[in-house]
């Protein structure tokens, strides 16, 4: 029983390190003033402001519910071994190995502690070198990753997508919303290569297809960057696809050209072109802020002699169909040889191996 005690005991103090460093109770005070706030009568004067600070609440208590949730069970079982009781031995063996992978998943939670980790995300993913085979390439991408946001429970937002020429896609943008959206996702950014034999050459000759996602963090509330609406070129187009009604009847779609550094956002999803011109614009924002930060960063990287190269034709992962079957992070040398369930979404062990990859090089 000691034993069952002692590993108990490592947990809870486990947590209560990680809670500590993720500041678990900060937050968790932060939605207790919320909920009093949201208590006045004259919460709902002000519907904006009243939804935004709705949904940072929800957002909070999603975070910090499953630690004191954890907590909590783990101090129960501690408090049962504690009695000594050798008939509830086989009990808590039991729930130590229930616990185990729910603090060893918490544990890597903790990992994602950058400053937007917790932030929703937009992704970006645009066919490259490869013709139609790239454009087919970029819609398998867009599935995977669709697949791998439902596995986890997040949802996905179309906002805005190209159709290939003859299949495939040329871009497509989503929103990936739920916790740690960006912080899971920024192991992908880059260039994906597919290697196999072509259903579109009539020899069945095998090709090599690149495609590149981008990724920025959905900042929902107002990002602190100056848009000037001088730099801005603004022009709208008859929306295409799924989508309502609307759709293909008025120019609701909306397309962003910010002229200082040429960074295009386009927008169809929402229901009218005033919606979609906001949204445009909070994607723009995002974009600018984040190239932003990553120019401060390479500066940063400079100065301390680091090799910083984020150039297209530098793959981060292959996806081998032919002659045999594997997908293999370059960076991390992470592999798997079921490319099937890799193309069907199970892209958390690549994520994950490439996170403790990053913690071990900042350690």
């Amino acid at each position: 029983m000691s034993q069952l005690i002692n590993q108990l005991a490592e947990m809870l103090s486990q947590i209560d390190g990680l809670m500590e460093k993720l500041k678990i109770q900060h937050k968790s005070d932060r939605v207790d003033q919320l909920e009093k706030d949201s208590a006045q009568p004259d919460f709902w004067d002000d519907a904006e402001s009243a939804q935004k600070i709705m949904q940072e609440m929800s957002k909070l208590r999603s975070q910090v519910t499953p630690w004191f949730e954890l907590r909590a069970r783990i101090e129960d079982a501690l408090e049962l071994a504690e009695l000594e009781g050798d008939d509830l031995a086989d009990d808590l063996a039991e729930e130590i190995e229930k616990l185990t992978p729910m603090v060893e998943r918490m544990s890597f939670q903790a990992m994602l502690s950058g400053p937007y980790d917790d932030e929703d995300a937009i992704i970006a993913i645009h066919a490259g070198a490869g013709g139609t085979d790239s454009q087919d390439w970029a819609e398998m991408l867009e599935r995977m990753y669709i697949r791998w946001a439902e596995q986890s429970g997040y949802t996905v937002e179309l906002i805005d997508r190209s159709d290939g020429d003859e299949a495939g896609i040329k871009s497509v943008t989503l929103s990936v919303r739920g916790n740690y959206a960006y912080g899971y996702l920024r192991s992908e950014q880059g260039v994906h290569r597919l290697v196999r034999l072509s259903p579109f050459d009539s020899a069945s000759r095998r090709h090599t297809s690149f495609s590149k996602l981008e990724l920025w963090p959905d900042i929902q509330e107002d990002i602190d960057i100056e848009v000037k609406e001088s730099d801005i070129r603004i022009d709208t187009y008859r929306a295409s696809g799924a989508g309502g009604q609307h759709v293909q009847k008025n120019d609701t779609a909306v397309r962003l050209t910010h002229i200082p550094t040429g960074v295009v956002v386009q927008c169809q999803n929402q229901r009218s072109q005033s919606q979609n011109r906001d949204r445009a614009m909070q994607i723009l924002k995002a974009r600018l802020f984040e190239e932003e930060r990553k120019k401060q960063e390479a500066e940063l990287a400079a100065l301390k002699g680091e090799n910083v190269d984020a150039g297209w034709g530098n793959q981060i992962r292959s996806y081998v169909l032919h002659p045999y079957q594997m997908v293999k992070d370059h960076r991390t040398n992470f592999e798997d040889g079921n490319t099937s369930a890799v193309l069907d979404g199970r892209l958390t062990p690549f994520m994950e191996a490439y996170l403790r990859a990053d913690i071990d090089q900042t350690v």
